[in-house]
C-alpha cells in the first residue's frame, strides 16, 4: 500500500519500545500498556508552512494523536504537523 499524506499532515511509523529487566531480559507484551510516542517519519506533505521535517527522522508526537493504519504487521499514524513535538537528533 502507497500511501502519501496530504496537506500539513505527516506518516509516521510506530517505533515500539521493549522493555527489559535488568539482567536483559526482554518482557513479552509488556509494551502494549501505552501507545507509544516515537516514530520514524516516512512521508511529509506539501501544505504550506511546512517545518524542517524530512522522511527517515525521529520524532516525538502528541500522545493521543493522529489515525492509526495498519499494512499487514506495520502499524503507521497519520499525524497533523501540529502533534509533531520534537524531532530526535
Amino acid at each position: 500500500m502507497k500511501i502519501r499524506p496530504i496537506g500539513k499532515r505527516v506518516l509516521i511509523k510506530l517505533i515500539k519500545e521493549e522493555e527489559k529487566t535488568a539482567s536483559g531480559i526482554i518482557l513479552p507484551g509488556a509494551g502494549d500498556k501505552d501507545k507509544p510516542n516515537m516514530g520514524e517519519v516516512i512521508a511529509v506533505g506539501t501544505g504550506e508552512d511546512m517545518p524542517n521535517i524530512k522522511p527517515g527522522e525521529k520524532i516525538i508526537y502528541s500522545k493521543y494523536a493522529g489515525t492509526e493504519i495498519k499494512d499487514g504487521e506495520e502499524k503507521y499514524l497519520v499525524l497533523n504537523i501540529e502533534d509533531v513535538l520534537a524531532i530526535i537528533d
